[in-house]
């Protein structure tokens, strides 16, 4: 099971656990310290990796919900967060249950060993009973022989034998006597010393088996309450598991319901993209006029310049010490309202490095079912972050989110000829504006802030780049740098 200590505290424990080890393991202890924290640092490394996993493909699904409305993207995220939830929370349960079978095992284990220490104490009693009788009645034993001597009045010395026999077969009588005597009460008396012997080993194994007792006692709790722990971490993902099997029912009956709405978002959608491309075509045909104009007066200049000069030859006798060249080329300081020709590059809308959560070109619409075009580039950002111009050049249009359903607040912004070539960047799903149409901008100005306005689902940054008319990848861009 997954423990429920924080990472923080689980280091903290681990640290403060070093010095114990260091104290009292030497080497070999330091040696598998090392490796538990090299385990533990791998199993946090492996979970933060499984998360931003699970985070990557959460923001894929949601750009690829892009121009759906956002009741029935939200019905569909949370289907699939179910779906994903289910298998996570099935194999949780299985391991619930292993550990409860192994908890269980454990609690049977250590009570049958209760029960052995317990039935060994009560006849280790017993045979302490039974020890301490022998010990009385030998005490007895060796009572009475004294009494008994002394009543005979019998002398077990060596001398009061030898003066007090009569005879020589007296002597010999009272010697067996004696010899008996002695041999009785010696081992009257080694037996009191076994037997007072084996029972002190008996209550020494009698404390030892009851100290014993109280630690298969304790283990016995810990191991009920480890049971016990399994037990309800199983049933708390059996009602998970039950929980999500019914939000899945309710979310498909939910989902199925909205479906109708799809058809309806993605002609919308068309629509705008349409619209879009109706704008941007315009700008082109602007520019491209500006161009045939500056071009046909230019040829004018260069036409009157060489009446100029054919006019002054004749006057002169035919000859011309004027130069031969001469006309204007078109040109500017800068893309000035789309007219103007200048060379740079272009800068991302956030800082690099940018993290992508959907490129530019082809995807799958995961609830339509069939591919289409992405025309600009997604980018994780967080609400409410500044995006900049790409280049300087002039707003064209700020379209609010209102009525532009697929994409939201809208910048359009025409940066004229760059390297021989017309440019416009559009910029989807701000949270709020800070251009308007008609205003000049320079390269790295605030346009705007992330935001989810339109038919999304999180905050993000929607970013096109239109090259004579047609978008083209931003990634392809020099100086973007793609954070994976």
């Amino acid at each position: 099971m997954t423990s429920s200590r924080s990472p923080r505290r689980l280091r903290a424990l681990l640290s403060a656990t070093l010095a114990v080890v260091l104290l009292a393991g030497g080497t070999s202890a330091v040696a598998d310290y090392d490796d538990e924290i090299r385990e533990y640092d791998r199993q946090l490394r492996q979970q933060r990796e499984e998360r931003e996993e699970l985070a990557r493909e959460r923001e894929a699904l949601e750009s690829r919900l892009e121009g759906t409305n956002a009741d029935l993207a939200t019905a569909y995220l949370a289907l699939e967060d179910a779906n994903a939830r289910l298998p996570l929370a099935e194999a949780a349960l299985a391991e619930a249950q292993d550990a409860l079978a192994a908890a269980e095992r454990e609690e049977q284990a250590v009570a049958d060993r209760l029960t052995l220490a317990e039935s060994e104490l009560g006849d280790l009693g017993e045979q302490l009973a039974e020890g301490d009788a022998q010990i009385e009645s030998t005490r007895s034993s060796i009572g009475e022989l004294a009494r008994s001597t002394y009543r005979g009045g019998a002398s077990l010395s060596g001398l009061s034998v030898v003066l007090n026999a009569e005879s020589s077969e007296e002597f010999i009588r009272q010697t067996a006597i004696v010899d008996t005597a002695v041999r009785t009460q010696t081992k009257v008396i080694t037996d009191l010393e076994t037997i007072t012997a084996v029972n002190r080993n008996r209550e020494l194994r009698q404390q030892a088996v009851r100290d014993r007792i109280d630690q298969l006692h304790a283990q016995a709790e810990e191991a009920v309450a480890a049971a016990d722990e399994a037990r309800a971490a199983a049933d708390a993902h059996r009602q998970e598991i039950v929980q999500i099997q019914e939000q899945q029912t309710a979310l498909a009956a939910e989902l199925e319901a909205l479906q109708g709405r799809l058809n309806e978002d993605l002609a919308q959608k068309e629509a705008d993209d349409d619209r879009l491309a109706g704008i941007i075509a315009g700008i082109e045909a602007d520019r491209a006029g500006t161009v045939a104009e500056r071009e046909a007066e230019r040829r004018e200049q260069e036409r009157r310049e060489r009446e100029r000069r054919a006019a002054a030859a004749q006057s002169s006798g035919g000859s011309s010490g004027g130069s031969s060249g001469g006309g204007s080329s078109s040109g500017g300081g800068g893309s000035t309202n789309g007219g103007g020709s200048s060379s740079g590059s272009m800068i991302p809308p956030v800082p690099n490095p940018l993290y992508v959560t959907s490129p530019y070109g082809m995807r799958m619409h995961p609830l339509a079912g069939y591919e289409w075009f992405h025309a600009g580039v997604d980018i994780r950002s967080a609400c409410g972050n500044a995006q900049v111009a790409a280049a300087s050049g002039t707003v064209k249009a700020t379209i609010p989110a209102p009525g532009n359903a697929s994409h939201g607040n809208q910048v359009i912004i025409d940066h004229g000829t760059m390297n021989g070539s017309g440019y416009v960047t559009v910029t989807n799903h701000l949270s709020r504006f800070n251009v308007r149409a008609g205003q000049w901008v320079d390269k790295g100005d605030v346009v705007g802030y992330t935001g989810m306005t339109g038919n999304v689902t999180g905050c993000h940054v929607h970013f096109e780049v239109w090259k004579n008319g047609s978008t083209i990848d931003p990634m392809n861009l020099p100086g973007w740098v793609r954070s994976y």
